[in-house]
Protein backbone atom coordinates (compact mmCIF):
# COMPACT_ATOMS: atom_id res chain seq x y z
CA UNK A 1 0.00 0.00 0.00
CA UNK A 2 1.39 3.29 -1.01
CA UNK A 3 0.75 6.10 1.76
CA UNK A 4 1.56 9.60 2.47
CA UNK A 5 2.26 11.91 5.66
CA UNK A 6 1.97 15.64 5.65
CA UNK A 7 4.55 17.09 7.87
CA UNK A 8 6.40 20.78 8.00
CA UNK A 9 9.85 17.95 8.01
CA UNK A 10 10.85 14.91 5.86
CA UNK A 11 10.46 11.54 8.08
CA UNK A 12 12.62 9.17 6.46
CA UNK A 13 11.84 6.88 9.76
CA UNK A 14 8.61 6.86 11.57
CA UNK A 15 8.87 6.34 15.49
CA UNK A 16 6.61 3.96 17.36
CA UNK A 17 5.13 5.49 20.09
CA UNK A 18 5.59 8.82 19.40
CA UNK A 19 2.42 11.33 17.97
CA UNK A 20 -0.36 13.24 20.06
CA UNK A 21 -2.69 11.03 22.26
CA UNK A 22 -5.70 13.65 21.42
CA UNK A 23 -5.61 12.81 17.77
CA UNK A 24 -8.53 11.00 16.49
CA UNK A 25 -7.74 7.50 16.84
CA UNK A 26 -5.04 8.15 19.64
CA UNK A 27 -1.44 7.92 19.65
CA UNK A 28 0.00 6.70 15.73
CA UNK A 29 1.03 7.60 12.23
CA UNK A 30 -1.36 9.09 10.55
CA UNK A 31 -1.31 9.30 6.81
CA UNK A 32 -3.70 9.00 3.53
CA UNK A 33 -3.50 7.46 0.34
CA UNK A 34 -4.00 10.83 -1.54
CA UNK A 35 -0.67 12.89 -2.31
CA UNK A 36 -3.00 15.96 -2.37
CA UNK A 37 -4.66 15.57 0.75
CA UNK A 38 -0.63 14.94 2.15
CA UNK A 39 0.57 18.26 1.26
CA UNK A 40 -2.97 19.89 2.19
CA UNK A 41 -2.10 18.73 6.04
CA UNK A 42 1.49 19.58 5.32
CA UNK A 43 1.12 23.04 5.54
CA UNK A 44 -0.20 26.31 7.77
CA UNK A 45 -0.12 29.70 6.73
CA UNK A 46 3.17 30.40 6.40
CA UNK A 47 4.60 27.59 6.68
CA UNK A 48 6.08 25.28 3.95
CA UNK A 49 5.56 21.27 4.30
CA UNK A 50 6.43 17.51 2.86
CA UNK A 51 4.37 14.71 1.45
CA UNK A 52 5.83 12.23 3.14
CA UNK A 53 6.12 8.59 0.23
CA UNK A 54 5.90 5.42 2.22
CA UNK A 55 5.05 2.11 0.97
CA UNK A 56 3.67 -0.75 3.62
CA UNK A 57 3.84 -4.74 3.44
CA UNK A 58 -0.46 -5.10 4.85
CA UNK A 59 0.06 -8.98 4.31
CA UNK A 60 0.55 -10.14 7.90
CA UNK A 61 -0.92 -6.77 9.69
CA UNK A 62 -4.63 -6.48 10.87
CA UNK A 63 -6.81 -3.55 9.75
CA UNK A 64 -9.46 -2.21 10.93
CA UNK A 65 -11.77 -0.67 8.30
CA UNK A 66 -14.39 1.64 9.74
CA UNK A 67 -16.08 2.07 6.48
CA UNK A 68 -16.61 -1.49 6.00
CA UNK A 69 -19.73 -3.08 6.55
CA UNK A 70 -18.68 -4.57 9.80
CA UNK A 71 -19.07 -1.08 11.55
CA UNK A 72 -21.09 2.34 11.54
CA UNK A 73 -20.81 5.93 12.01
CA UNK A 74 -21.51 5.21 15.65
CA UNK A 75 -18.43 3.16 15.94
CA UNK A 76 -16.28 5.73 14.38
CA UNK A 77 -17.82 8.84 17.07
CA UNK A 78 -17.17 6.61 19.85
CA UNK A 79 -13.61 6.27 18.92
CA UNK A 80 -13.52 10.22 18.75
CA UNK A 81 -15.22 10.55 22.38
CA UNK A 82 -12.46 8.31 23.99
CA UNK A 83 -9.27 10.53 22.29
CA UNK A 84 -10.60 13.90 20.87
CA UNK A 85 -11.46 17.07 23.77
CA UNK A 86 -15.46 17.03 23.26
CA UNK A 87 -16.57 20.05 24.90
CA UNK A 88 -19.70 18.92 25.83
CA UNK A 89 -21.99 21.18 28.08
CA UNK A 90 -25.28 20.40 27.30
CA UNK A 91 -27.42 17.80 29.36
CA UNK A 92 -28.61 16.16 26.04
CA UNK A 93 -24.83 16.19 24.68
CA UNK A 94 -23.55 14.73 28.36
CA UNK A 95 -26.65 11.61 28.03
CA UNK A 96 -25.44 10.84 24.18
CA UNK A 97 -22.16 10.65 25.30
CA UNK A 98 -22.70 8.30 27.64
CA UNK A 99 -25.05 5.86 25.91
CA UNK A 100 -22.31 5.93 22.90
CA UNK A 101 -19.66 4.48 24.88
CA UNK A 102 -21.87 2.02 26.48
CA UNK A 103 -23.26 0.70 23.04
CA UNK A 104 -21.02 1.55 20.33
CA UNK A 105 -17.50 1.08 21.80
CA UNK A 106 -15.10 -1.01 19.71
CA UNK A 107 -11.64 -2.32 20.69
CA UNK A 108 -10.34 -0.20 18.34
CA UNK A 109 -6.21 -0.50 20.00
CA UNK A 110 -5.91 -4.70 18.94
CA UNK A 111 -5.54 -3.83 15.44
CA UNK A 112 -2.21 -2.26 13.77
CA UNK A 113 -3.45 -0.04 11.43
CA UNK A 114 -7.00 1.58 11.15
CA UNK A 115 -8.54 3.29 8.31
CA UNK A 116 -11.29 5.84 8.81
CA UNK A 117 -12.33 8.93 8.61
CA UNK A 118 -10.45 12.05 9.52
CA UNK A 119 -12.08 14.73 11.73
CA UNK A 120 -10.63 18.37 10.61
CA UNK A 121 -12.49 21.08 12.38
CA UNK A 122 -15.90 21.16 10.14
CA UNK A 123 -16.02 17.11 10.66
CA UNK A 124 -15.32 17.46 14.45
CA UNK A 125 -18.26 20.15 14.10
CA UNK A 126 -20.48 18.04 12.58
CA UNK A 127 -20.15 14.98 15.32
CA UNK A 128 -20.59 17.92 18.17
CA UNK A 129 -24.07 18.22 16.77
CA UNK A 130 -25.12 15.31 16.50
CA UNK A 131 -24.27 14.62 20.04
CA UNK A 132 -26.33 17.88 21.00
CA UNK A 133 -29.46 15.90 19.26
CA UNK A 134 -28.85 19.41 16.00
CA UNK A 135 -28.52 17.16 13.16
CA UNK A 136 -29.69 13.45 12.32
CA UNK A 137 -27.66 10.37 12.23
CA UNK A 138 -28.33 10.19 8.40
CA UNK A 139 -26.99 13.88 8.34
CA UNK A 140 -24.16 13.31 9.87
CA UNK A 141 -22.96 9.82 7.89
CA UNK A 142 -23.64 12.31 4.49
CA UNK A 143 -21.38 15.01 6.20
CA UNK A 144 -18.69 13.17 6.82
CA UNK A 145 -18.08 12.60 2.93
CA UNK A 146 -18.24 16.03 2.64
CA UNK A 147 -15.17 18.03 1.19
CA UNK A 148 -14.14 14.56 -0.72
CA UNK A 149 -11.35 14.09 2.44
CA UNK A 150 -11.29 10.49 1.89
CA UNK A 151 -10.07 8.21 4.84
CA UNK A 152 -6.85 8.60 6.65
CA UNK A 153 -4.23 5.22 7.45
CA UNK A 154 -3.57 5.16 11.09
CA UNK A 155 -0.50 3.00 12.21
CA UNK A 156 -1.28 2.11 15.73
CA UNK A 157 1.40 -1.22 16.88
CA UNK A 158 4.61 -1.43 17.09
CA UNK A 159 4.41 -4.64 14.33
CA UNK A 160 3.37 -1.77 11.56
CA UNK A 161 5.93 0.52 11.89
CA UNK A 162 8.25 -2.52 11.51
CA UNK A 163 6.51 -2.55 7.74
CA UNK A 164 6.64 0.85 6.47
CA UNK A 165 9.52 1.87 4.36
CA UNK A 166 10.10 5.81 2.98
CA UNK A 167 10.23 6.03 -0.44
CA UNK A 168 10.52 9.77 -1.46
CA UNK A 169 8.91 12.95 -0.07
CA UNK A 170 7.48 16.15 -2.59
CA UNK A 171 7.84 19.62 -1.43
CA UNK A 172 4.18 21.46 -0.85
CA UNK A 173 4.35 24.84 -1.08
CA UNK A 174 2.46 26.66 1.87
CA UNK A 175 0.60 29.45 -0.84
CA UNK A 176 -0.56 26.95 -2.90
CA UNK A 177 -1.63 24.38 -0.71
CA UNK A 178 -3.16 26.47 1.98
CA UNK A 179 -5.30 28.08 -0.34
CA UNK A 180 -6.44 24.73 -1.60
CA UNK A 181 -7.36 23.71 1.81
CA UNK A 182 -8.68 26.41 2.68
CA UNK A 183 -11.14 26.13 -0.40
CA UNK A 184 -11.80 22.29 0.10
CA UNK A 185 -12.79 23.63 3.81
CA UNK A 186 -15.02 25.81 2.68
CA UNK A 187 -16.86 24.03 0.27
CA UNK A 188 -17.43 21.00 2.69
CA UNK A 189 -19.19 24.02 4.96
CA UNK A 190 -21.16 25.55 2.32
CA UNK A 191 -22.52 21.51 1.48
CA UNK A 192 -23.67 21.17 4.75
CA UNK A 193 -25.60 23.87 4.67
CA UNK A 194 -27.19 22.84 1.85
CA UNK A 195 -27.98 19.43 2.84
CA UNK A 196 -28.91 20.56 6.45
CA UNK A 197 -31.64 22.87 5.03
CA UNK A 198 -32.64 20.51 2.04
CA UNK A 199 -32.76 17.33 4.59
CA UNK A 200 -34.34 17.66 8.07
CA UNK A 201 -35.36 14.16 8.47
CA UNK A 202 -34.13 10.95 10.14
CA UNK A 203 -33.25 9.55 13.14
CA UNK A 204 -31.72 11.93 16.11
CA UNK A 205 -29.58 10.83 19.17
CA UNK A 206 -32.40 11.19 21.82
CA UNK A 207 -34.64 8.49 19.30
CA UNK A 208 -31.65 6.50 19.30
CA UNK A 209 -31.67 6.72 23.51
CA UNK A 210 -35.25 6.44 23.63
CA UNK A 211 -35.54 3.63 21.27
CA UNK A 212 -32.20 1.80 22.84
CA UNK A 213 -30.44 1.09 19.70
CA UNK A 214 -28.06 -1.48 20.01
CA UNK A 215 -24.76 -2.12 17.60
CA UNK A 216 -26.71 -4.77 15.42
CA UNK A 217 -29.87 -2.25 14.74
CA UNK A 218 -30.52 -3.35 10.44
CA UNK A 219 -31.50 0.98 10.59
CA UNK A 220 -27.38 1.91 10.64
CA UNK A 221 -26.79 -0.50 8.01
Amino acid sequence: MRLYHGSDHIIKEPKYGYGNTKNDYGKGFYCTRDLELAKEWAVLRDRNGFANIYEIDTTSLSMMDLSSDSYNVLNWLTILLLNREFNINTPIGQRAKTYLLDHFAVDYEKYDIIKGYRADDSYFMYAKMFLNNTISIQQLSRAMRLGNLGEQIVLKSERAFRHINFIDAEFADCHEYGIKRKARDEKARNDFTKMKEEEAIGFYVMDIIREKWENSDVRLQ
